[in-house]
């Protein structure tokens, strides 16, 4: 896990000079010396000194600063770049090309203010030809999704939630089908597929097999009771929206814990769509294991700051391609400019981000 100061007075808690601390204190004084082309090594010192399986003491934040740190210093004395060095100490000889960018363009859940349950959908220009194909792809749709959503729900309606999104009023499947609507009137849909990261577990009613879809609406909404679906119905849901909407993707259908639910799903959809797991898996190879033996998956979000070093999320893809996953690499809400996420995308062959 991250570590934050906790300090209410300063970045509202969330700054982080306990970790600037570690890395400059704790970790500085075992690596010193350190040759930063030995990445495992590195890494496991690192892990070693924390002494946590979350890395509590010095925080993820921490230990992947430095090994991303670490990286970038071996490719920059090795004369490669940082994409082919990350190839390298994975392995991968094969011929190394951009991702599929999987885009942001509608928000709900905690990410926004309005009333959609589900986190994210994406559009995914999987006939495109190049990345600046699909960079122009997902721009256009983007710009004919905001037009959209203005005539339908007015100009407040375009205003973005925390990943870039458009926030519009609207319902679960409302969301796919603006999604649709745009790459259609922007002349794509020969080339574009969609997908969602639902997020379940924001919105699973505790102790219960329930999926409260009207968690955000207004309370004078709350009362239809077609909102509130056991995890079989909302199997079902997703079912009927892949029949009618070309989606490819769906992140973290289930909550965390539902274990069956994921599983029967992706027996259900699995071959045609990409179930994702995020909260599922948190990029732990424990988890992935896991995932693995009760077939609840067959794709990971890779977040190297959940999982803490470059090592980790190396051994995490590895295992999920053995096995048959696809991978997407992911930014995290509140990324920063660093661009290492692109080098890890190519130099492990994700193929998507």
């Amino acid at each position: 896990c991250e570590l934050r100061d906790g300090d209410k007075s300063r970045y509202v808690g969330k700054g982080v000079l306990k970790a600037m601390a570690n890395v400059n204190t704790e970790l500085a004084k075992e690596l010193k010396g350190f040759d930063v082309r030995d990445q495992r090594g590195l890494d496991d010192k690192m892990i070693a000194v924390d002494g946590t399986p979350n890395k509590e003491n010095m925080g993820a934040n921490a230990i992947l600063g430095v090994s991303m740190a670490a990286a970038k210093a071996a490719a920059d004395g090795k004369g490669i770049p940082l994409y082919k060095h990350i190839a390298e100490l994975a392995g991968n000889a094969g011929p190394m090309v951009l991702p599929m960018p999987c885009f942001n363009v509608v928000d709900g859940g905690s990410h926004a203010g309005n009333k959609l349950a589900f986190q994210e959908y994406f559009i995914i220009p999987t006939g495109a030809e190049s990345f600046s194909e699909a960079m122009r792809i997902g721009a256009e749709c983007y710009h004919t999704l905001k037009g959209i959503i203005k005539k339908k729900f007015g100009g407040d309606a375009t205003l973005i939630g925390d990943e870039g999104g458009f926030a519009p009023p609207c319902d679960a499947r409302g969301g796919v089908e603006l999604v649709w609507e745009a790459i259609q009137k922007a002349g794509y849909e020969s080339k574009c597929k969609i997908g969602m990261d639902v997020a379940a577990s924001e919105f699973k009613v505790d102790g219960q097999d329930c999926y409260d879809l009207g968690k955000w609406y207004p309370e004078s909404e709350k009362g239809d009771p077609a909102l509130k679906m056991t995890g079989e119905q909302f199997a079902q849901f997703y079912a009927g929206l892949c029949r009618d909407f070309p989606i490819v993707t769906i992140e973290d259908p289930f909550d965390q814990d539902d274990w069956a639910a994921w599983t029967g799903l992706t027996a259900n959809i699995g071959v045609a769509t990409q179930v994702v797991g995020d909260d599922l898996t948190v990029t732990n190879v424990t988890k992935v294991n896991k995932a693995l033996e009760t077939k609840a998956c067959n794709a990971l979000l890779l977040k190297v700051n959940q999982i803490g070093s470059l090592t980790e999320a190396i051994e995490a893809v590895k295992l999920c391609k053995t096995n048959g996953w696809g991978v997407m690499c992911s930014h995290r809400s509140g990324e920063t400019e660093d661009t290492t996420i692109a080098d890890i995308s190519v130099g492990l062959c994700c193929g998507q981000i």
